[in-house]
C-alpha cells in the first residue's frame, strides 16, 4: 500500500473561480516571495553555491572545524532552510573527493556512455 496520498494537480492559470481581490492578494504574495528570494540570493550569494533548484554547497565552520556542506534545502514560508538530506565533509574528505574526480568521471562514463 502506498505511503503517500496522490495530490491532484491544480493549475495556477485557472483563476476563473477566484475574485479580483483574491487574485491581487495572490499576486502580492508571489511578488513578496520573489523579493525575498532575490534578497536571500544577494545575502547568501557569496556563501552558497547552487547545484540545482534546492541543493546548495556551502563552506562553514562548526566546532572549530571547516566543513563543506552539500545540502538540500526546503521552503518554509518563503525562506529556504537547510533540510536533513545532505552531507558535511571535512577538508580532508573534500580533498580526497577532489582527487577521486577523474576515477568517478570514468565510472559515470562507463554507466552512461
Amino acid at each position: 500500500m502506498p505511503k503517500h496520498k496522490s495530490k491532484a494537480y491544480v493549475s495556477d492559470s485557472d483563476d476563473s473561480d477566484i475574485s479580483d481581490d483574491e487574485k491581487a492578494a495572490k499576486k502580492r504574495k508571489l511578488e513578496k516571495k520573489k523579493k525575498q528570494q532575490a534578497k536571500r540570493e544577494e545575502d547568501e550569494g557569496s556563501d552558497m553555491i547552487q547545484l540545482s533548484n534546492k541543493r546548495f554547497i556551502s563552506v562553514r565552520e562548526f566546532k572549530g572545524k571547516c566543513l563543506i556542506d552539500i545540502r538540500e534545502y526546503y521552503d518554509a514560508d518563503g525562506e529556504l532552510k537547510p533540510g536533513r538530506k545532505g552531507i558535511s565533509l571535512t577538508t580532508d574528505q573534500w580533498r580526497r573527493l577532489k582527487e577521486a574526480m577523474d576515477e568517478i568521471d570514468g565510472k559515470i562514463t562507463d554507466l552512461v556512455g
